[in-house]
């Protein structure tokens, strides 16, 4: 398999891939290759904080316990867990640093932006997390299922005040809308009846799903077309049944992993391929395995999302930031943070990660991760105001971005590599001629400084 197709694949599945595991690959065949990649994600490891010391806020009335507490001791305990979710998101970030099964943790990221969930509450958003890496690779039908009786997805589409009396809407219109079948494929009376068959549904103290039997709506529903006694899932299953939910979902994936231009023809084979069982390893397989994925202009068709920029760095040369509010912040300054998208819709992706200012931070980033380069708060973005802000509240402000890079694991795998080699492992798409011109005349005394130099070119946002 061309190395070219290998960094492509890793790019598409993970966050890139080193040159020591490059090297291991270089004489499998693609299927070999592929095989492997889906057997190490077939173990689910789930990712999980300690939170021990909040049970009480899991097991009691938020009144009660701020009556046995104390108003200050309860407001403490609070703010602890609010932390925990930002503890979560570095968590995450770690696990997509060094995954132990790539495809699923970027099937997670993957779905995190699908069925899109916003909470404050740290054992419910960890169990609505985990439960987007259990369905990850598994049946769609039962992954839908899952996520309308999650209780983060309860709180944040209202469907916790859904009742056969007053009908809440907002979950069953964002299911069809943003979660299955895309605007315009249903009806509002579809959205009316959907409604009426996930009454009652809710969830309990520790987030398990229960049914309030007493708020349920138990009569007559029609939806498309079908006339029973429906309940939540029998929606779901009948919205599956529907082709365009497949094809609704496998444009997100071809999006996603393939192209942001969508080939009509592709569309139409892996929409055929997963709506016959909905199973989504056998559409991942698929895609990865077919000769078309691997066409040129599929190779560095993508822009990296904020977060495949800061992990695929960290491939390259492992950094550790010593001030976890720092990797906070710069997931804010390039506008995707973890846990906390921009609104029911998610992240848009593609060239909306791009604008002046996000792209001059970006190019930026490696020399701020790297290099310790300082952060010009003379220049005032968008983002320098923000980090202006940040700083104001340190009491070293010292303009630095406080991190250890592991230099010696990256002289380990790319230090013998020549000029030519190191460019090929660290950039995937051609490049442009001007920048050709300008990286020919750099004058650069190692590998180290010539892959800093590399990560700061405009192709290096692309993947």
């Amino acid at each position: 398999m061309k190395q070219q197709h290998i960094q492509h694949l890793y790019w598409r599945v993970g966050f890139g891939i080193s040159i020591s595991e490059l090297d291991n690959l270089k004489s499998d065949s693609k299927s070999n290759i592929i095989t492997s990649i889906f057997s190490k994600s077939k173990d689910v490891n789930l990712l999980q904080l300690d939170l021990s010391e909040l049970n009480p806020i899991k097991s009691k009335n938020p009144k009660v316990l701020m009556k046995e507490m104390g108003e200050a001791a309860f407001q403490r305990l609070r703010q602890k867990g609010q932390q925990k979710v930002k503890d979560l998101n570095h968590a995450w970030i770690d696990r997509l640093s060094e995954p132990t099964s790539i495809l699923r943790e970027k099937m997670t990221l993957f779905w995190a932006n699908i069925f899109v969930c916003r909470d404050n509450n740290i054992f419910h958003i960890q169990q609505y997390n985990n439960t987007l890496r259990r369905h990850a690779l598994g049946d769609f039908s039962n992954f839908v299922k899952a996520i309308a009786k999650e209780a983060s997805m309860s709180k944040y589409l209202n469907n916790r005040q859904n009742v056969k009396e007053s009908p809440n809407e907002n979950f069953a219109r964002e299911l069809m809308e943003l979660f299955t079948l895309g605007v315009g494929n249903y009806t509002e009376k579809d959205i009316k009846e959907a409604a009426r068959a996930f009454s009652g549904w809710s969830f309990k103290k520790n987030g398990d799903f229960f049914l309030r039997k007493q708020k349920h709506d138990y009569e007559e529903k029609t939806f498309f077309g079908k006339t029973g006694h429906f309940n939540g899932d029998d929606i779901i299953d009948i919205i599956l049944e529907q082709k365009q939910c497949a094809k609704f979902i496998c444009a997100k994936v071809y999006k996603y992993f393939v192209n942001p231009n969508v080939d009509q023809d592709r569309l139409e084979e892996i929409t055929t391929l997963f709506y016959k069982e909905y199973n989504i390893e056998k559409l991942m397989q698929h895609i990865f395995t077919s000769d078309w994925f691997y066409n040129e202009e599929n190779i560095g068709a993508k822009i990296k999302s904020p977060i495949e920029l800061l992990v695929g760095i960290h491939r390259v040369v492992p950094v550790t930031f010593n001030k976890k509010k720092q990797l906070h912040y710069l997931q804010k300054m390039m506008g995707q943070v973890l846990l906390y998208p921009d609104n029911v819709s998610g992240w848009k992706g593609d060239k909306n990660w791009i604008d002046s200012n996000t792209l001059m931070f970006r190019m930026k980033l490696p020399s701020l991760l790297l290099n310790n380069a300082i952060i010009n708060l003379e220049e005032k973005g968008a983002f320098e105001d923000s980090f202006e802000a940040y700083y104001k509240k340190e009491k070293n402000r010292n303009k630095f971005l406080n991190v250890t890079q592991k230099w010696e694991q990256f002289e380990k795998e790319y230090g013998h590599l020549k000029p030519d080699e190191l460019r090929k492992m660290i950039v995937i798409p051609k490049i442009d001629k001007d920048t050709k011109g300008l990286i020919s005349n750099l004058k650069v005394k190692s590998n180290k400084e010539y892959c800093i130099q590399l990560m700061s070119i405009p192709e290096y946002q692309l993947c």
